[in-house]
């Protein structure tokens, strides 16, 4: 089972659409997929036309308990209507945890425990998280294997980035290992002088951590938020959807390559 964690320390860059674009590419291709909202505000729980205000189990309801078994993970996964895709959703009560909980031993640990029990279950789980360092993030980035690092092109996303990155390292020391992990740009718009002056500041201080291609802005995006379904199920045609294929091609298919230059990133997407 993979799992990837999408964050960045800067609210609005995307991680909700990334999450579940990339989900609705891999359940087209057959995998069974896992959606984990790992966000207080609850925005991809909402995707799915749920309510965070009121539901009886959320991931909240995991951090209530010593001993997590399938079963009692279980209860804790909805239903989205797409065939192939489970939502482990939010609540608001997560913006309690941190207080909450103090210093609890283990509590770094409880999604990664939860998600131990679903192997077998799924073959990809992706975590939206929320844009803060607490004990949220820390259980998202304890649990997966890779990282993914969706970043607006638009100047004050760089510097959401840099305390990202920051945070990065952090959880390298912890982990005694090298995260994988792939920044993506994303509502590039080549119309505009900030979004190419921006990824291409991107690419000069991140280089070789750069996913080579962009997320175009596409208000077909919009609309499958609206209707509560991935893009690629709504316009598969559509430029945002392309992209996002692109994208899991490039993060299932690794080539040990170096990074495009802007003048070719940019070109056939957007």
């Amino acid at each position: 089972m993979k799992i990837w964690a999408i964050a960045n320390q800067k609210g609005g860059v995307g991680k909700t659409t990334t999450a579940v674009s990339l989900a609705g590419h891999l359940v087209q291709q057959g995998c069974r997929v896992l959606l984990v909202d790992m966000d207080p505000q609850g925005s991809m729980t909402s995707y799915f036309k749920y309510d965070p205000d009121d539901l009886d189990k959320s991931i909240y309801s995991l951090f209530q308990h010593d001993q997590l078994t399938p079963a009692l993970v279980g209860q804790v996964l909805l239903d989205t209507g797409v065939e192939g895709l489970s939502l482990m959703p939010a609540s608001t009560a997560l913006a309690t945890l941190d207080r909450q909980l103090g210093s609890k031993e283990g509590k770094g640990l409880v999604l990664k425990k939860a998600l131990q029990t679903l192997d077998g279950r799924f073959d990809y789980v992706l975590i939206d998280c929320l844009p803060m360092l607490g004990i949220l993030m820390v259980n998202a980035l304890a649990a997966c294997n890779r990282l993914l690092l969706p970043v607006q092109t638009e100047f004050l996303a760089l510097k959401g980035l840099e305390r990202m990155m920051h945070t990065l390292d952090m959880i390298t020391k912890s982990r005694k290992q090298a995260l994988p992990s792939t920044i993506i740009p994303t509502m590039f718009d080549r119309r505009t002088r900030a979004s190419t002056e921006s990824l291409r500041a991107l690419r000069e201080k991140y280089a070789d951590k750069v996913w080579d291609s962009v997320i175009p802005v596409d208000t077909q995006f919009r609309e499958a938020s609206r209707q509560g379904k991935p893009i690629s199920m709504l316009s598969k045609s559509s430029r945002g959807s392309k992209a996002y294929a692109a994208l899991l091609h490039s993060l299932l298919n690794p080539v040990q390559e170096p990074h495009l230059k802007l003048v070719s990133s940019t070109n056939g997407i957007g």
